[in-house]
């Protein structure tokens, strides 16, 4: 401790030497111990798979009371898994969205909460979109994971659709359950995600831009799309091949890095089908790991690249190697 003091007394002492101190440094010297920065607004990180450039897009974070949203494991086992990556329940999830230079194709990849979440949770996308270059107006594609509200929230706004020249591919099996007013009422799933499926994706369906598919399809050139049915009925994985590398999208299969990496059966209380969910995550989280794929993940920590890998009984995050140079 002392050499710590004396160390920070040197710095502190030079930086007096050298002339004023700007605001910024001493926001950062007096910053609280234990208390995280936090970013307010637009954030992107670009990088290339092969010939195409994909860059991350920020939708925002969100607080998730986790004691009250996983299934499988005691509040306690959750607490203990928390404090071992440094956090506190409730914890603050990321909502990722990605943006693909596909040849004369931009394409989006989910579209974050939009409006649903209310005016300080999620909602960022379109700035972040903007930071990276690009207008809505210019996006000839989206790729929905699934249909829940973070990640198709922001297809519309105001009743109208944002991305007006998209057309949005999906699952059939998510668009068949979740427009089905039968589902609704029979089943015990949330009724705010079949009210949220009808109001956003409507105006797309009067347009004529829904495009579905029910198996294994190539959607987009360099584009494949898997169906994972479990966390929803049409949950996909979608994996882009460029010049020998590949990047898969993998939607809702994790929501919490430092509690469903270490136990892939730790379920969440958004899954349509918890058995099928478990099944799917157990499987992807060792194909990921025996393969070193790289993936794209909503609800990693932003950006949401990098690969899963064994760990134990377990698997652990590992992000991908952060660059920034000129060309």
């Amino acid at each position: 401790m002392m050499i710590r003091s004396l160390i920070l007394s040197t710095l502190l002492l030079g930086l007096s030497a050298a002339g004023p101190v700007s605001a910024a440094t001493t926001a950062t010297l007096n910053h609280s111990p234990g208390i995280a920065q936090q970013n307010e607004g637009a954030d992107t990180y670009a990088f290339t798979i092969g010939s195409v450039r994909v860059t991350a897009l920020s939708d925002g974070s969100v607080p998730q009371n986790l004691h009250e949203i996983l299934h499988g494991i005691t509040n306690k086992e959750i607490d203990e898994r928390l404090a071992q990556a440094y956090l506190t329940n409730p914890v603050e999830v990321s909502i990722n969205a990605f943006l693909l230079e596909l040849g004369d194709k931009l394409v989006l990849v989910d579209t974050g909460v939009g409006q649903l979440f209310g005016s300080n949770l999620g909602g960022q996308l379109i700035e972040s979109l903007q930071a990276a270059g690009a207008k809505p107006e210019q996006i000839t594609d989206v790729l929905l994971t699934h249909v829940h509200s973070d990640h198709m929230g922001g297809l519309t706004r105001d009743g109208q659709r944002v991305f007006p020249n998209a057309t949005v591919h999906v699952g059939k099996p998510d668009v068949d359950f979740f427009l089905d007013p039968q589902n609704a009422e029979q089943t015990d799933y949330d009724q705010h995600y079949f009210d949220q499926a009808e109001t956003i994706l409507e105006p797309y369906v009067k347009a004529g831009k829904i495009d579905t598919f029910d198996k294994t399809t190539e959607v987009l050139p360099s584009l494949t799309a898997f169906l994972h049915p479990g966390h929803t009925p049409g949950s996909a994985f979608f994996t882009l091949e460029s010049e020998g590398q590949t990047l898969t999208f993998t939607g809702d299969i994790v929501h919490v890095v430092a509690v469903q990496l270490p136990d892939p059966s730790v379920t969440i209380a958004y899954d349509v089908d918890q058995k099928k969910a478990r099944k799917v995550r157990t499987a992807a989280f060792a194909d990921f790991a025996k393969h070193r794929d790289l993936v794209a993940a909503p609800h990693m920590p932003f950006p949401g690249i990098g690969h899963i890998r064994k760990v134990g009984e377990g698997y652990e995050w590992v992000p991908i190697n952060y660059g920034n140079r000129k060309k």
